[in-house]
């Protein structure tokens, strides 16, 4: 590849072969033959290798005689993530949500179309995102801290009004629960035979907060050591039997509440998770991109494993980019028989 890139020839020839969107804007394929240049995922025929030389932008690309692809637009590419990246600097350095407008116009876009660029690139709004990077310094603060008022400020809000009004939303719990292994919290749980193992339900008031295979409740006891644990309930009843009808009857689960903690890049990869369809599958680098975080690959194989709502965040449906399974807590007997339960669900559905 020409200089100015990292991506050497054969890993970016493996990218386009693969459509890997998470390679694009990182360098642009030539075509010598046509006279184009694409971005990598472009869904045109793929040409022979030989007829190809990459190149790390579109003006490179250019500056060798070749045109954008009509198809695929490659130029647009570089430019949103321009934009995003602006966007996502501008939210942190304000510390708090920026209004649509003032983002979308620092970045030469209309509000709407910025608003779906932005979700396009990280699976969240402007203003969810910028609540997610609060959220994850409130976390960081009461993990760092025996005292909430402490934690308070130290996560930039202005005053204990502000700070219980976002944590009620958000965290479920109450914020003394996150320093207190969940002192105060009410955690009803099962565990229910599946056609996939022994599943482990537990829920609080707000959601469902762990759901596992073949695990106990010991592991739940440590996992909230000081929390009130009590097995079954008629109200945790209706709740258990949708979670159940979820894993054996695969489709949008997306009504059934949790109740989760991370930081702004694990919620966010969370999220893209979640917008995954029933039946379809995504690659590691492919969730990283659609965080906004392209080179963060490893990054988001481990917040995919710190998923603690198995099959209602469905981490099993990231695989490798070669198309093996990559890993699962739960072992890869289990991540293969929830993809052929979606994928028959699916064709069932188109019949």
């Amino acid at each position: 590849m020409t200089s100015g890139s990292k991506i050497a020839d054969d890993e970016a020839w493996a990218a386009v072969l693969a459509r890997d969107r998470s390679y694009d804007g990182h360098f642009v394929t030539g075509v010598l033959t046509t006279g184009i240049y694409c971005r990598p995922s472009c869904s045109a025929r793929h040409p022979r290798r030989e007829n190809v030389r990459f190149f790390p932008d579109g003006e490179a690309a250019r500056g060798a005689g070749l045109r954008p692809c009509l198809r695929c637009s490659p130029d647009d590419v570089s430019r949103d993530e321009r934009a995003v990246l602006t966007a996502i600097e501008a939210i942190k350095s304000a510390g708090q949500p920026v209004g649509l407008a003032d983002l979308a116009k620092r970045c030469g876009y209309s509000p709407t179309h910025f608003q779906r660029v932005f979700a396009k690139a990280t699976g969240l709004s402007p203003t969810a995102y910028a609540r997610a990077l609060q959220n994850a310094r409130m976390a960081e603060a009461l993990s760092g801290t025996e005292r909430v008022a402490d934690a308070i400020y130290d996560a930039g809000f202005s005053g204990p009004s502000r700070f219980y009004s976002a944590a009620g939303k958000r965290l479920g719990m109450t914020p003394s629960a996150w320093v207190n292994g969940g002192r105060g919290v009410r955690i009803r749980w099962a565990v229910v035979p599946t056609t996939l193992g022994n599943m482990l339900v537990a829920a609080t008031d707000k959601g469902i907060c762990r759901l596992a295979f073949n695990e106990s409740d010991e592991a739940l006891r440590r996992r909230f050591p000081e929390a009130a644990l009590e097995e079954g309930g008629a109200d945790f009843a209706n709740l258990l039997e949708e979670v159940i009808a979820a894993v054996e009857a695969p489709g949008d689960h997306s009504h059934i509440p949790i109740d989760v903690k991370g930081t702004s890049f694990q919620e966010a990869v969370w999220q893209a998770l979640r917008q995954i369809p029933p039946g379809e599958t995504r690659s590691y680098a492919e969730i990283a991109a659609a965080v906004g975080k392209p080179g963060a690959v490893r990054a988001t194989g481990t917040a995919n494993g710190a998923n603690n709502v198995a099959v209602l965040i469905p981490c099993h449906r990231v695989i490798r980019s070669d198309g093996s399974l990559g890993g699962y807590a739960y072992g890869l007997e289990i991540k293969q028989r929830l993809l052929d339960k979606e994928r028959h669900q699916k064709g069932s559905q188109h019949e």
